[in-house]
């Protein structure tokens, strides 16, 4: 009632004192509704401290240059929009802070929209210290934009977006014939915090644009943010217009790169990636006409082709639009580029892509490769890049000479914790030495920090459980990273148990548990992730076809499995696959180590994802030092289509035998995968491997294995159309009848 009173007070005070600015508070919908109708500039609404479910905000008005219409929380981070909320903004001059989204999900392909609808668009507003945390779609592949950016002139900054697991881009700016081009936005002071691989393309972090109208200016700034783990895909930031500005922004252990991926005359300044050697960690790619990158520091980035730390690319011959126009009067410099893997020129070279940079210059650079490697790849022509005044720490066989000068390089760190040569000589060269890593405390909201992540496996309490306890009641009463260890005997589990958070069951130490199963073990469901550990599952007796551990569909965020020391006996005549995955769920990594199956199906079932846009179940498949005998196949892994925007899938198989396997035409299949490495195993009367290329430039070895009545390992290409790619090197083949 208070609310409601302090509500009819304001507006019915409008008419006497229209000039003076008003603070309008709201308890619900309706209210707020209303004052909206009723607010002019200056005013602020207020939504009244609490859960506001359902709530699908349309914030319309207009204010003006120094007294916008605001809305804002009673208290900043204690007003929560949950279940299916979003936020549309329509007029001018127009504030938002203070408000957190969580525990649900758009019931739109939006979050925050700078428009009301297709002709009420935002312009000269702010989104400001307003929190996105985890509000994904429970499908990753239904699609959504945390933040769309329409009009002019908007700002969204010191707000904080993490946990997106779910495509889509987490901050876009939307540019569409017939809506306004030169945006002139600014994304300024945010926290982008972890975002884990998508699976897939379509996860970048920001996106300035699409190809339809990249040969225009956006004129949009992004400074001073924070990267964090934005790991989405390759494009960590997708630049797809022209006449941009990204400067001094922060990177931190993020896979993938800042991407000019279309447009011209953009320029990358002063921003500073330090990858901590994290895999496919990369810097900038570069394409299309004008782009400057300049007084950069790159360190520790272990990316290589598109992901390294400096990427020119090849282009297309009189591209269409949105592939890759020829790279020409590209500007890099004062770059310092340490203790990194690649810096690849003329990358991704191929008959297509034969359209070498051109005009270009690459100069004052400072570059000191990891682990006392030549950084520098050409994987086509580089006469188009004039190379002048850059200093490379000394190594063995550089592959560049005139315009690379090598000698000694120390380095020594500075205040600002960057490296910087401790010769005086050398003062000129490379990053500037008044860079200023942007802090956490400067970005984001403040006020809020999120949830602490998941307690990992094994973090937990660890709690005894005779066998004559029900392992079903045990397993409801767990927390996070709790472990559950087994005596001696036998635990009977007639139906699967479900799984909502990270944890682990294990033999205790000196212990034989067998879980006897009648119709599969475990359910993975959202939140979920399991590790079993000195164990045996008997499932002779299972009755009919089913999985083992069978992930559900929706299960977000990310989860992981891993099984060590587990023997499993399956039923033989029936079907028991180990682990299947529904669509539409991811897995961080799947891990397999010093156990045993026998009797069984597929042992790891990752086919589900049959869409061509390039989705795949798992980023890692390792599997080592276990034993495969009559099983249909020790794992199908399948990621369909040709976009090259991803990571993975990573496979790796080792120490391992596999007998009497392969009844459904292979005893391994992998398909589509970026990595593989299958080495120092043995296959006796079982069908062959079988590797299959369809994307990018794939690394996979196949070494050192024996292979008894089996066939040699294939590699198949389905694009490429070279002979088969990849190392088939050191393995023994017995003769196959």
């Amino acid at each position: 009632m208070l609310l409601r009173a302090a509500l009819t007070i304001a507006i019915g005070a409008s008419t006497a004192h229209a000039a003076v600015a008003r603070d309008i508070a709201v308890a619900d919908q309706v209210q707020f509704k209303a004052a909206v109708k009723a607010a002019k500039p200056g005013d602020s609404i207020i939504l009244a401290d609490g859960e506001w479910r359902d709530f699908q905000i349309a914030f319309t008005g207009t204010g003006a240059a120094g007294k916008p219409i605001t809305l804002t929380a009673q208290t900043k981070g204690k007003v929560i929009l949950t279940g299916q909320s979003n936020l549309r903004l329509g007029g001018r001059h127009l504030v938002v802070s203070g408000l957190i989204f969580r525990g649900g999900a758009s019931p739109t392909d939006q979050i925050i929209s700078f428009r009301r609808d297709s002709k009420t668009l935002a312009f000269d507003s702010r989104v400001t210290e307003v929190v996105i945390d985890g509000y994904s779609k429970p499908d990753r592949r239904a699609e959504d934009i945390w933040v769309a950016l329409y009009g002019t002139g908007n700002r969204v900054d010191h707000s904080h977006f993490e946990g997106k697991t779910n495509a889509g881009v987490t901050l876009a700016v939307i540019r569409r014939a017939g809506d306004p081009l030169d945006n002139r936005h600014r994304i300024d002071h945010n926290y982008f915090g972890p975002r884990p691989p998508l699976g897939s393309n379509g996860g970048e972090t920001i996106r300035i644009g699409t190809s339809e109208e990249s040969l225009s200016a956006s004129n949009s700034i992004v400074e001073r943010n924070i990267f964090d783990r934005t790991s989405g895909e390759v494009e960590i930031v997708s630049i797809k217009s022209g006449g941009n500005i990204i400067r001094e922004n922060l990177v931190l252990e993020s896979q993938g790169a800042f991407v000019l991926r279309h447009g011209n005359g953009n320029l990358v300044e002063r921003n500073i990636f330090l990858g901590k050697n994290v895999p496919d960690t990369g810097g900038v790619r570069v394409i299309n006409r004008d782009q400057i990158v300049r007084g950069n520091y790159f360190e520790g980035l272990a990316g290589t082709s598109f992901k390294s730390a400096i990427s020119v690319m090849n282009g297309v011959p009189n591209s269409v639009i949105n592939r890759y126009h020829q790279v020409a009067n590209a500007q890099i410099g004062n770059n310092s580029i340490i203790d990194s893997a690649r810096i690849t020129l003329a990358a991704g070279a191929d008959a297509e892509r034969s359209a070498a940079p051109t005009g270009s210059k690459f100069e004052r650079n400072l570059i000191v490769g990891a682990k006392g490697q030549d950084p520098f790849r050409a994987e086509g022509e580089i006469a188009g890049i004039a190379l002048s005044g850059n200093v490379e720490a000394k190594v063995a066989k550089p592959l560049l000479g005139a315009g690379v000068e090598q000698r000694e390089v120390k380095l020594e760190r500075a205040a600002n914790g960057l490296l910087y040569p401790t010769d005086p000589a050398l003062a000129a060269v490379g990053a500037p030495r008044d860079l200023k890593p942007v802090k956490r405390e400067e970005v984001g909201a403040n006020w809020y920090r999120g949830n602490a992540p998941e307690a990992a496996f094994g973090t937990g309490t660890t709690r005894p459980l005779a066998a004559s306890a029900s392992l079903a009641q045990a397993v409801a009463g767990t927390k996070a990273g709790d472990t559950l260890s087994l005596a001696t005997g036998t635990y009977d589990v007639t139906t699967p148990l479900s799984f909502r958070h990270r944890l682990t069951i294990a033999g205790a130490k000196g212990a034989k548990p067998v879980l006897r199963v009648a119709a599969g073990f475990a359910r993975i469901e959202g939140g979920g992730g399991l590790q079993l550990e000195n164990l045996a599952i008997d499932a002779s007796k299972l009755s009919g076809d089913g999985a083992l551990i069978a992930v559900d569909a929706g299960v977000a965020p990310n989860y992981s499995v891993t099984l060590d020391r587990v023997t499993v006996r399956g039923p033989g005549k029936g079907r028991l696959d180990g682990i299947a995955m529904a669509p539409g769920t991811f897995a961080d990594d799947v891990t397999i180590a010093n156990s045993d199956f026998t009797d069984m199906g597929v042992v790891v079932a990752a086919t589900g994802e049959q869409q061509p846009k390039g989705w795949y179940p798992m980023e890692r498949l390792t599997i080592s030092d276990s034993r495969f005998a009559r099983v249909a196949m020790v794992a199908d892994l399948l990621r369909k289509g040709t976009d090259e925007s991803t990571f993975g899938p990573w496979f790796a198989m080792s120490g391992s035998s596999v007998a009497d396997s392969g009844r459904e035409g292979a005893s391994l299949r992998i398909s589509g995968a970026q990595h593989a490495d299958i080495t120092q195993n043995s296959f006796a009367g079982s069908e062959g491997i079988l590797v299959i290329h369809s994307v990018g430039a794939p690394e996979t070895r196949i070494a050192s294995n024996a292979f008894a009545a089996t066939p040699a390992p294939r590699i198949e290409e389905l694009a490429w159309k070279g002979p088969p790619r990849g190392v088939i090197s050191g393995n023994i083949v017995e003769a196959h009848p």
